[in-house]
């Protein structure tokens, strides 16, 4: 006999997104130690994820990460737009991050691209910014 799947799914089951509990990066001191949740850890979660060049890495799978350097060489007229899209792109992976918004771009110097932007999360606003070498 074949089992039904709508009488297993009469059953009152539940469905909860997973907490964002996880281990908690000091970066000035450069280690690892304790644990952060919520809006903190979205912090780390995009920062993390605008930071790791997609593809490159074996361990993250082919949704994580960014792809920014094909970027080089190529005009602020291009890579603005570019960089803005593929940011949103990148954080809409992580279903806690609903939009990306306000992005503001510097050029501190030569072949330097300084991007800011607002990421919502299901946690709150969270204020990140990269810097990109074309």
């Amino acid at each position: 006999m074949i089992p039904s799947v709508s009488a297993f799914a009469a059953q009152g089951f539940e469905i909860r997104e997973q907490p964002t509990y996880t281990h908690k990066m000091q970066l000035d001191k450069e280690r690892v130690i304790g644990y952060t949740d919520e809006k903190e850890a979205m912090e780390q979660a995009i920062y993390k994820i605008i930071l790791t060049e997609r593809f490159r890495y074996i361990i993250y799978s082919a949704d994580y990460g960014i792809e920014l350097s094909d970027l080089f060489g190529q005009p602020v007229s291009y890579v603005c737009p570019e960089l803005e899209r593929r940011i949103t792109e990148a954080l809409l992976w992580d279903s806690r991050i609903t939009s990306v918004t306000d992005f503001a771009f510097d050029f501190p110097k030569k072949g330097v691209v300084h991007v800011a932007f607002t990421a919502h999360t299901v946690f709150g606003d969270v204020q990140a910014a990269r810097e990109v070498n074309i």
